[in-house]
């Protein structure tokens, strides 16, 4: 049965999906590469991280969504369909499965070394497995280059980004679960 959405997961969510796009304008082009460096991987882990699975991809929905619709959320400040048509579209469709499965993996309690899990399987792995076997299908590249140029220059910065997700989110979650208490 389909549970009810609330105003807190409609707040939630659209507030997510919109520090996803915010941080789609920490934006560094690669030269060897069709995908940039954003910080919106951050965001999609941090989402995954505090919100529940439901929330998570209610955020994500919303942003891709817009993306589609033509409103400038993607990377650099892009849009539309040729954004998930083309190389970094699987990237894209990534941080959805991402950001659920790091809430499904993070479970209900604060554990701080379960969430650090969480956001190195879905944050790192799972939107890496997504976006490099669209990039070698769009581009017809190779599975080999494509690792070459849409995972491995992404590794130390998104490693980083995992950290920080779980130090961040452990807070919030820490500071929220006290607020629900209170």
């Amino acid at each position: 049965m389909l549970k009810k959405m609330n105003l807190k997961d409609c707040i939630y969510s659209a507030l997510f999906a919109a520090i996803i796009a915010v941080l789609g304008f920490v934006y560094i082009p690669l030269p060897f590469s069709p995908v940039p460096i954003t910080g919106q991987t951050l965001a999609v882990m941090l989402a995954g991280s505090i919100l529940t699975a439901r929330q998570a991809a209610m955020s994500v929905t919303t942003f891709l969504l817009l993306g589609m619709a033509g409103v400038p959320v993607f990377a650099g400040g892009t849009s539309g369909l040729s954004v998930i048509a083309g190389p970094r579209g699987g990237y894209l469709i990534g941080f959805l499965v991402a950001a659920i499965v790091i809430s499904l993996i993070r479970g209900l309690e604060n554990n701080l070394l379960r969430l650090g899990i969480s956001n190195f399987i879905g944050g790192i792995i799972i939107v890496y497995a997504v976006g490099v076997t669209w990039l070698n299908f769009v581009t017809g590249i190779g599975f080999y280059k494509a690792i070459i140029t849409g995972a491995l220059p992404f590794i130390p910065g998104d490693v980083f980004k995992a950290c920080a997700a779980t130090f961040i989110g452990f807070a919030v979650n820490k500071h929220l679960s006290r607020m629900h208490r209170s």
